[in-house]
């Protein structure tokens, strides 16, 4: 047996100490116990995040880590030696695929002005707290409950901020801070970066790093000398961001338990072929669920999921389960609008476009018409607001070169909310809004278009972008405006008439304030069609009101940026359901 040696106790605490400095952290030395304190972990109501460096034994931070809530995402975050850590739960841990990065805040200078058009502020309200899980949800990021959020984060150790519109009074991004010398009494001096969500729907730029420098400045404040952050190592853009404002990248590692929410990220590569956001939110539902997915052509959005003794093949929401007749129902808007008008369904006033007498007489029966294209999709052809004669005669040559025949229909006032219908069930509604601009008192309406027009691509993966085209152009001279003007600070210029996502416009939730007789009305014209997914538009002056005026059906409708509502769940539900786990089918069999 060895000798007792009476300095091993004070040599461990030294050699701790020192690593702990190595690690960026200040140990605070405890006179009662002789020790510094250990495992700290902080709730920051999305789940908790560990400082892995104050754990000595990586057994004790498994165990730790293996009391994540089902609900909740658990973060070890600067952990020292994640193979040993992940080695000992190889079933259960995984090494995150991100970056650390880290802003020096002693070098760290204030921006010399700020970002106009929104305010960076506190969470002050539980509507905040709403707002935000918003966010977290069109994110894909966790949800926090809101009395959580509002009452049981300390925010002497959490701040949480939110960037609010001037104008709207809109909650377009959030961000968390965490203090670490607060939150762990001293243990670890710095503070860190987590949350940071931009809404899709910003119409502002610079919200993201209004939001990162916001948070730097108040921990700068504090005397904390740095501010890390967690990045996904594929998210270029932030990577941009970061990069701009001054952080460095460090080589501290981070380790989370394998769950559904991170399946995402230890459940192997993503499929290599490149599928748009429409074919990409389905396919990525439907691997979450142990479904066999087959990429049949990825340019046209084609695959085949396989599950159990089912093989459906789809392109997007469209599957073999819509039939070619309700295909080309939709397909044809004229059609489209017989057969709903059939069923009770409120139409406007319509022709076909080819009589010049008849057209001239529409246009002086109502004042302002619709061209568009008898087939077509996506916006293309479509003309709007159309008030005299030459308008409209050169609107009709634009949508022949879409489709031979061409409709004219009744200009019907309002906005244009799309109803997603499943297995003729209302999955989501959303208020599309046209594209428009805001403008800086300095730039031309050409430069805010084509600066919106890459946002708008950036927050689609491509697929919303503003064209300037024709309707563009009629749309700026009603306003009374032209590319070159400078359009005043603050003012709001709508530069497309159309709400299409493809052309540029926004999508906004209302499902849970849609009034219920537009959800039957969609019902019904789906069931006209006998189509089982389809996008249904009705031009409404308010979705919280029964008045409408059905526009069209799209037999291919896309799921994506419908944000909270689970659309792609819906989907999924309709191909397999014996992919939805048996207590949930029980459930609602019995609704």
């Amino acid at each position: 047996m060895a000798d007792h040696d009476p300095q091993r106790p004070k040599r461990a605490f030294d050699h701790r100490l020192k690593r702990m400095r190595t690690h960026g952290m200040k140990p605070q030395y405890r006179e009662d116990r002789g020790e510094y304190r250990r495992n700290q972990a902080i709730n920051c109501g999305w789940g908790r995040l560990v400082f892995a460096n104050t754990f000595d034994k990586a057994k004790e931070l498994v165990e730790l880590l293996r009391e994540e809530r089902p609900d909740q995402r658990d973060i070890a975050f600067y952990v020292r030696d994640p193979h040993v850590l992940v080695g000992l739960a190889p079933q259960e841990l995984f090494l995150d695929p991100s970056h650390t990065y880290r802003l020096d805040l002693s070098t760290y200078r204030v921006a010399r002005s700020r970002r106009k058009g929104f305010t960076i502020r506190r969470l002050s309200s539980r509507k905040d707290a709403d707002a935000i899980n918003e966010l977290y949800a069109s994110r894909g990021m966790v949800p926090i409950s809101p009395d959580i959020m509002w009452s049981e984060l300390d925010p002497r150790e959490i701040s949480v901020l939110v960037a609010e519109e001037d104008e709207t009074g809109a909650i377009v991004g959030t961000a968390m801070g965490v203090d670490h010398n607060r939150a762990t009494d001293g243990t670890d001096d710095g503070s860190s970066l987590w949350c940071l969500a931009v809404s899709p729907q910003a119409r502002f730029p610079g919200i993201g790093e209004g939001l990162v420098r916001r948070l730097a400045e108040i921990f700068k404040g504090r005397g904390n000398p740095f501010m890390d952050l967690s990045v996904l190592h594929d998210n270029d853009l932030a990577i941009q961001l970061y990069d701009k404002l001054g952080f460095k990248r460090v080589p501290y590692f981070t380790v989370k338990r394998k769950n559904t929410i991170n399946e995402a990220l230890f459940a192997g590569p993503a499929l290599e072929e490149k599928l748009n956001p429409y074919a990409t939110i389905i396919v990525n539902e439907a691997r979450r669920r142990g479904i066999w997915t087959e990429i049949l052509d990825a340019e046209g959005g084609f695959f085949r999921l396989s599950y159990g003794g089912r093989s459906v093949r789809c392109r997007e929401s469209l599957s073999e389960f819509t039939s070619a007749v309700a295909m080309s129902i939709c397909d044809d808007k004229a059609a489209t609008r017989r057969v709903v008008q059939q069923a009770s369904i409120s139409v406007p006033d319509q022709i076909v476009a080819g009589d010049a007498q008849e057209e001239l007489a529409f246009l002086q029966r109502h004042g302002s018409v619709v061209v568009k294209p008898a087939r077509g999709e996506q916006g293309k052809g479509i003309a709007i607001g159309l008030t005299d004669p030459d308008s409209l005669s050169s609107a009709i040559e634009i949508a022949r070169g879409f489709s031979n025949d061409v409709l004219i229909e009744e200009c019907v006032a309002g906005f244009d909310l799309r109803l997603v219908v499943i297995d003729f069930k209302v999955v989501a509604t959303a208020i599309r809004k046209p594209a428009e601009v805001i403008g800086d008192g300095t730039s031309t309406v050409e430069s805010l278009i084509k600066s919106q027009s890459r946002r708008r691509a950036a927050a689609t993966g491509g697929e919303s972008t503003i064209e300037i085209d024709d309707e563009v152009h009629r749309c700026l001279e009603g306003a009374g405006h032209a590319l070159t003007n400078v359009l005043g600070k603050g003012k709001t210029l709508q530069v497309r008439r159309t709400a299409n996502l493809h052309t540029g416009g926004t999508i906004h939730d209302v499902t849970e304030e849609t009034h219920p007789a537009l959800i039957e009305a969609a019902i019904r014209a789906a069931r006209a069609i006998d189509i089982p997914v389809t996008g249904i538009d009705l031009m409404v002056e308010d979705h919280r009101k029964s008045d409408y005026h059905f526009i069209e059906a799209n037999e291919r409708p896309g799921l994506a940026n419908h944000e909270p509502q689970p659309t792609a769940e819906r989907f999924v539900d309709f191909l397999f359901p014996l992919s939805v786990p048996k207590p949930v089918r029980d459930i609602a069999n019995r609704i």
